[in-house]
Order: C-alpha cells, then sequence, then structure tokens
C-alpha cells in the first residue's frame, strides 16, 4: 500500500479549489460526469455547461489533478452546516429517508456535515461497467494514453477524495458527516476500514445510494486498527487525527 500512495503522489495531487477559476472546473467537471457520462442529471438544465446547486456556497470543494496531463480526474465536497441556522436540512436530508433515529438524535447539528457530489471522471475509471458509476469502483477498461503505474492508482482516487473531505472535516470541526453512497463504494471502503453506518433504507438518488453517517473518530480508530498505512494517508500521519471526546 505504502508504494501505492507514493505511486499515486507522483501521478496526482489534492487541489483545494479554493479561487473561482478552480470552482468553475468542479462545476465543469461535475457536469461532465453527472450529466454527460451518467445522465443522472438533465443536461438542459445546465446551458452553461457547469452543474452547481444551493449547496455550493456552503461548501468546501476539492479537485483531484493529474500531474502530467494537468486534466482533472476526480472532485467532491464538503456542505458544511450553516452558522446561524443549524437546522437546515442538508441535501441527503431532502433526498433519502433517514430513519436511524436513535444514532441521529445525539448528534450537534453543528459539527455536521455532508460529503457530495462524489465522482471520478470517466477516462480515471480503470472498467467498461465504471462508466456509468460515479465513484469508479466496481468495475476492464485500460486507457492507453496512461502507464501501468498510473492505472493501478485509479481505485485510489476515491481514497484521496476521502483525505481531502477527512482534512476538510479536521480544520471546520466537524465531526460527523452525511454520505449517500453507491453500494460498491461502501463494500471498497468498508474493506480498508472506512466503515460508515447506514441510517435509512436504500433508494434512488443519483442511482441507488445507501443514506448513511461517518463518525470521524470511530472512522479514524478503526481504520488505524486494521490499516495503519491508509490511517497515515488520511490524518496525513495523524495531523488530522480527531481524537476529541464526542459521542
Amino acid at each position: 500500500m505504502a508504494n501505492t500512495i507514493e505511486v499515486f503522489n507522483e501521478y496526482f495531487e489534492m487541489v483545494p479549489a479554493t479561487s473561482d477559476e478552480l470552482k468553475d472546473e468542479v462545476y465543469k467537471l461535475r457536469y461532465q460526469v453527472y450529466c454527460i457520462e451518467t445522465e443522472f442529471l438533465n443536461f438542459e438544465h445546465y446551458p452553461d455547461g457547469l452543474e452547481f446547486d444551493e449547496f455550493d456556497d456552503q461548501s468546501l470543494h476539492y479537485l483531484i489533478r493529474h500531474r502530467k496531463s494537468g486534466e482533472y480526474a476526480a472532485t467532491t465536497r464538503l456542505v458544511l452546516p450553516v452558522a446561524d441556522n443549524p437546522e437546515k436540512l442538508f441535501p441527503l436530508e431532502i433526498h433519502c429517508e433517514v430513519d436511524n433515529v436513535a444514532v441521529m438524535r445525539p448528534i450537534d447539528r453543528r459539527h455536521l456535515g455532508e460529503i457530495s457530489r462524489f465522482c471520478v471522471s470517466k477516462a480515471f475509471k480503470r472498467r467498461k461497467n465504471e462508466a456509468h458509476t460515479l465513484a469508479g469502483i466496481q468495475a476492464d477498461w485500460k486507457p492507453d494514453n496512461f502507464t501501468l503505474d498510473e492505472r493501478r492508482t485509479f481505485p485510489h482516487i476515491s481514497l484521496a477524495l476521502m483525505v481531502c473531505v477527512t482534512k476538510a472535516s479536521y480544520e471546520n470541526d466537524i465531526y460527523y458527516a452525511y454520505a449517500a453512497m453507491e453500494p460498491a463504494l461502501l463494500r471498497f471502503l468498508s474493506t480498508l476500514g472506512i466503515n460508515l453506518i447506514k441510517i435509512g433504507p436504500l433508494g434512488d438518488y443519483h442511482g441507488e445510494r445507501w443514506p448513511a453517517l461517518i463518525k470521524a473518530k470511530d472512522m479514524q480508530e478503526s481504520i488505524h486498527e486494521k490499516n495503519p498505512d491508509i490511517w497515515e494517508l488520511l490524518t496525513n500521519k495523524g495531523c488530522f487525527w480527531q481524537a476529541r471526546p464526542h459521542t
């Protein structure tokens, strides 16, 4: 795993989209994936080729950039709570059924966020049947214009997106995060020790999705025990360690 991480860093970089120009790159990539590649959203609703919504202004955005080509391979965002209106609903609460009341009841919404718009460009998905997935987990198509080492890193692009939201969560005191997860991505993350709590039934939200909750502290402890190499990547060798006494 360590070698894979080193190779990933050689070919890719994680870019916080803090400028208007970089946010446009986020919205262009999302349009490409959501409207053109997967057709989960109607392209006619985005005539300028930029996919964005009302939650983007309260979100932190990240891109994964392919160093050699300069192309952006993937993106995600962390939707933050509204400081003066923490009861404002998150996208998952609007589009999915949440019925695990016991898990949700003790959570302070001022420390609750949502991982969303988690997607990988078709060019960086390895197999044919990944083309209509968002995260590119599941699938043997290998594009000829990438080296073997680069292709080996493609499944870890989704892991790199998790690194981005782990960093953003730590820096903004987000201890819990919603995520509407593709079943295959949920299984993939589970094999790494990234365990999410299902908080509702499987539903149709840009394809089949499980509404899930991440408890940052529990997740990091589980990964640390199961796969220390991935823990070092996700937490930047402990710099983003959320060892706070929160439920």
